[in-house]
């Protein structure tokens, strides 16, 4: 049983909740997990900085936080905690819509909490391929674009349409 929730705690964008949590499905059942109990969270920046500075030290707003909490085989427990704010800060950049941009960040955040890491150049370009697999999916593609600007000392580069 795949059981996911979204949690909508922001008042100022409006998204399709289904689309994001069919996508946080899609990967999970695709991936193998049998079982999961994992949820959604769309924040603004203020609670995303808060949760970024408490449980990564980082004192900055970001896209996407993912919490693994258990993960075996077959069996995920996590949580996916993604800014609206900053999702409609980076989408006009990239050419697509704060839905599609908050779409990639659960798709990230979800790959995360499978084990999928981003901090080299091969895991990072793993990642980008499951991304544009489970974005073409939706008939979408990322606009990575790589600059060599970290976010706010992040120890990876930004990517254009994407999170970090």
């Amino acid at each position: 049983m795949l059981e996911i929730e979204l949690a909508n705690r922001q008042s100022t964008h409006r998204f399709d909740a289904d689309r994001l949590i069919s996508a946080a499905q899609m990967i999970v059942a695709d991936e193998g997990i049998e079982q999961a109990v994992t949820s959604i969270a769309v924040v603004d920046d203020v609670t995303i900085h808060e949760l970024n500075r408490r449980y990564l030290g980082h004192d900055y707003p970001t896209d996407v936080l993912s919490f693994p909490f258990e993960r075996s085989a077959n069996h995920l427990e996590g949580e996916v905690i993604v800014s609206a704010e900053t999702a409609a800060a980076a989408a006009p950049r990239y050419g697509w819509s704060v839905e599609d941009e908050l779409l990639l960040y659960v798709i990230h955040g979800t790959l995360h909490l499978l084990g999928y890491e981003d901090g080299t150049i091969e895991a990072r370009d793993l990642m980008r391929s499951r991304e544009c697999h489970y974005l073409g999916r939706f008939g979408l593609a990322p606009r990575y674009q790589e600059s060599a600007e970290g976010s706010a000392g992040a120890d990876q580069q930004k990517q254009g349409g994407g999170p970090l």
